[in-house]
């Protein structure tokens, strides 16, 4: 046993009960050795609970956020396969068109649900509305993108709130 080391506490040999006293060379080093006190217990538990308060809504939020990415992505690919169709029938409306008026497209991680309205022959209006856990997203409830490429997201109301 070394005595200097203060991280040890019990010496090598066993005593049989708790209670029964060290020998007399280690007695006043058994007096040096404790363990953690209700108190110091405490502390640490109620740090650690601070730090979780902060950490978890933050990461909800960070969740929510990048869910919005889904949106778009379905959003960009949705108007992508309308452009394809009006460079090749010179019409969003086409029969051959892969997308129709009405139709509505689910995104690729299942976030958003796409809801295709074609105005016209050259023209159409994509929204994207939040699905699942990502409906708590309160601060984009809509994205909308249009065939001139202006993006913006609506209220449910339907008032624009942001035009990019």
């Amino acid at each position: 046993m070394n005595p200097r080391n203060p991280c040890y506490c019990f010496p090598r040999r066993r005593f049989l009960f708790w209670n029964s006293p060290a020998p007399a060379s280690q007695g006043k080093y058994f007096l040096k050795c404790r363990g953690f006190t209700l108190i110091e217990l405490m502390v640490a538990v109620a740090i650690l609970g601070i730090i979780v308060g902060i950490a978890i809504p933050s990461y909800q939020q960070y969740v929510l956020e990048s869910g919005r990415a889904d949106g778009k992505a379905a959003l960009f690919g949705a108007a992508q396969t309308l452009e394809r169709c009006y460079t090749r029938y010179s019409s969003y409306s086409a029969d051959q068109c892969a997308i129709g008026d009405g139709d509505t497209i689910e995104s690729e991680e299942g976030k958003y649900e796409v809801a295709v309205s074609i105005d016209s022959a050259t023209a159409f209006t994509l929204t994207a509305t939040p699905t699942g856990a990502q409906t708590k997203d309160k601060e984009c409830p809509q994205l909308t993108l249009d065939h001139t490429g202006a993006r913006g997201v609506e209220d449910d109301s339907g008032d624009d709130v942001v035009d990019e």
